[in-house]
């Protein structure tokens, strides 16, 4: 890759996202998946929420302000502000 490329941006493909959390956590009917996002140096907290209602499934992603220098600890963190969300808002996270 030549020099201005690496300037201006061009070329490069992205960085690749890394997958969500290969299990999911169960909390009160609720399925819940780690994905933190990665934001400059640190990962940006972040969860998918699932659950099933009459059989289909209804997702919510959750992003959160909160940046984490380690990936593991904003994995820790986006579970507990997911346990949280779904702790304050139940279903209501699901309305759009």
């Amino acid at each position: 890759m030549s020099i201005l490329s690496r300037l201006f941006g061009g070329g490069g493909a992205p960085e690749p996202r890394p997958e969500a959390g290969p299990e999911p956590v169960e909390h009160d009917g609720f399925r819940i998946f780690a994905d933190p996002v990665r934001d400059g140096a640190g990962w940006r907290v972040g969860a998918r929420i699932e659950t099933e209602v009459d059989g289909a499934v209804k997702v919510h992603r959750m992003i959160r302000a909160d940046t984490i220098e380690n990936e593991a600890t904003a994995r820790d963190a986006s579970l507990r502000k997911a346990r949280l969300l779904i702790d304050q808002q139940g279903m209501r996270i699901f309305d759009s």
